[in-house]
């Protein structure tokens, strides 16, 4: 995997994560690309609403994962199959209920990524 600059965050303030995955990018930039790890399922691109509803500002620690493959702490935080970036220890928060469901139905198991 080529790591991409266009999902590291540019600015550090008004940060947020994906409840999904834990990719950090600001607000604009889930907006403006979405989340590359997650799009498929959650399409925020384009969508600033459905970039609050999927994304937090409450998260703890960031991990700088750049070969996610090699990465024992990829592992430990269940990444390895993730797009090098940036990512949250814990991301607080949960997704609506209507979009766990609909994740469900398209056989994508929703797991919190609060560990606190």
């Amino acid at each position: 995997m080529a790591a991409s600059m266009d999902n590291i965050p540019k600015d550090f303030r008004n940060l947020r994560a994906c409840m999904l995955c834990s990719l950090v990018k600001s607000v604009d930039q889930f907006e403006d690309m979405g989340c590359e790890n997650c799009d498929k399922y959650l399409q925020m691109k384009g969508n600033r609403e459905q970039v609050y509803h999927c994304t937090s500002t409450r998260f703890d620690g960031i991990i700088a994962l750049m070969q996610p493959e090699d990465s024992w702490v990829a592992k430990w935080q269940r990444l390895t199959h993730r797009l090098p970036g940036m990512y949250a220890i814990s991301v607080s928060g949960r997704m609506p209920n209507g979009m766990i469901r609909e994740l469900k139905s398209r056989g994508i198991t929703y797991r919190s990524r609060d560990m606190s």
